[in-house]
């Protein structure tokens, strides 16, 4: 039977020394792999002139490219169970170098989307998902402070690449950069090499069959096979995480909520456009977001670290989602550039505090040995949401003419998402304290702890002369006597 998920683990990590440095290293990978299918979009309209394709066409890429960073989660909790983090990352780092260069030599559209949708997009996955693992295996204390620090490369590098991007476009097009996007994306191999393995070494054990030895009955073989087929795939991809109460309640609450997650993101920009105010202003909207967002993710590990917050940090969760919902409901009421920008920094907040404790909330509902199987599992079935909530909400745009409602669309499946969550852990928390009463009562009233009591030498004197004469008489002592 595993540890209970909010217990240290069975052999403690380093809490600090290479650990810090091992964050660094994960700010660079989640850093990559969240700001990368972003910032990438600066060359779009530069390709969809070249290959004469429409702007849902051109957006495919980026879609492609998160959806199959999120799909590839079981195969990357696989192999970092396999294997460990530092090869997966390194591998990933390849990988996206592979799928930038080969973009830079291509010729339609279509091979963009296997090129930087399949190849770079299962890079970034390699990437992503590592990071997150082995911080659990180097902090338990400062987990929290090390999550928030790892997740604000996120902000840092999106805010950084898209002017660098545009940089590059400006001074080598898009073919050149994307070369130079190759070797960028190659610091991804550094950062996993820094990712040195921690805690015991694992010893497999030999078969103890002989050679000589061969099961001769054809269905008993089968049988075998399906068993050890069965054995491997629970081995490296844990899905009796399926059974378990707080990873549904977590990954039902996620699903909800990413359907109106990112689409507030994608469409501010043009929000502000549509509200008459000039290209460069709207695009500042983003750049401030991404400030706000930058200091928001650390800044909220800090505080979920606390004593006060940590043992109920599934609370914190829901408080923060509902905090994002209700920031995307009041927006319709912004009607100038200042009130918008007020929006943005709140919009930052919110959006980083969910961001900084997403990861946290769900190691510590199924704890850093399952936290790769877990992660793998979430982020496939998140995919469907991520790929389908922005095109959704600009359905409801296009439909209406108004941003407002896709909006108050939005922050209304936020809000429900946080409710859902809170209403979830409240009941969730509550069946664990019974569970852990039954269990503890459960414990005291069985033979061998009443043995253990009744072998303990007594206090009171009465009792002891009350043994003595049970004793005498042959007649073992009852359960209230040896109790007093």
């Amino acid at each position: 039977m595993p540890p209970p998920a909010g217990s240290p683990p069975p052999h403690p990590p380093p809490d600090g020394g290479w650990g810090w440095v091992v964050v660094g290293a994960a700010f660079i990978s989640i850093g990559f792999s969240y700001a990368f299918p972003k910032a990438v979009t600066v060359f779009f309209k530069e390709i969809q002139l070249i290959f004469n394709t429409t702007y849902s066409e051109i957006a495919w890429i980026s879609s492609t490219m998160l959806a199959v960073m999120y799909a590839g989660g079981p195969i990357s909790s696989v192999l970092v169970n396999k294997y460990g983090s530092r090869p997966v990352v390194m591998v990933g780092g390849l990988l996206c170098c592979l799928g930038m260069v080969t973009a830079s030599f291509s010729t339609s559209v279509i091979e963009l989307y296997i090129t930087m949708g399949f190849i770079c997009g299962l890079g970034l996955a390699f990437n992503l998902q590592p990071a997150l693992t082995i911080l659990g295996k180097y902090f338990y204390k400062k987990r929290p402070m090390a999550s928030g620090l790892a997740m604000a490369g996120s902000p840092v590098f999106l805010s950084t690449l898209a002017p660098f991007n545009q940089y590059l476009f400006n001074t080598y097009g898009w073919k050149g950069s994307f070369l130079i996007l190759g070797g960028l994306l190659l610091n991804s191999c550094v950062a996993g090499s820094l990712m040195r393995p921690v805690g015991p070494k694992l010893t497999t054990k030999k078969s103890k069959q002989k050679a000589g030895e061969k099961v001769t009955d054809p269905g008993m073989k089968k049988r075998h096979r399906k068993k050890s087929i069965c054995t491997k795939i629970d081995k490296y991809l844990d899905f009796s995480l399926f059974k378990h109460r707080g990873f549904l309640i977590y990954l039902s609450g996620n699903v909800i909520m990413f359907l109106g997650f990112f689409a507030p993101i994608i469409f501010l920009a043009p929000y502000a456009k549509d509200k008459g105010i000039d290209e460069y202003s709207a695009a500042f909207l983003l750049s401030v977001m991404a400030f706000v967002d930058m200091f928001a993710r650390p800044t909220v590990g800090f505080i979920a670290n606390s004593k006060f917050i940590r043992p109920r940090i599934q609370y914190f969760f829901s408080f923060a989602i509902l905090f994002n919902g209700v920031c995307h409901l009041l927006c319709p009421l912004a009607e100038d550039y200042t009130s918008l920008v007020v929006y943005a920094v709140f919009f930052g907040l919110g959006f980083g505090s969910v961001s900084s404790i997403l990861f946290e909330s769900l190691m510590d509902l199924v704890g850093a040995q399952r936290f790769s199987s877990a992660v793998g599992l979430v982020t496939v079935v998140e995919c469907c949401p991520v790929l389908l909530g922005p095109p959704l909400a600009g359905k409801l745009v296009d439909e209406t003419g108004q941003y407002k409602y896709m909006y108050v669309a939005c922050g209304a499946i936020v809000v429900l998402a946080s409710v859902w969550l809170l209403i979830g852990n409240a009941i969730n928390y509550r069946l664990l304290a019974k569970e852990k009463l039954k269990e503890t009562t459960k414990k005291t009233h069985t033979p061998e702890s009443q043995e253990s009591e009744s072998l303990k030498p007594s206090k009171s004197p009465d009792v002891s002369v009350k043994s003595q004469t049970a004793k005498g008489s042959g007649v073992n002592p009852s359960e209230r006597e040896t109790n007093i």
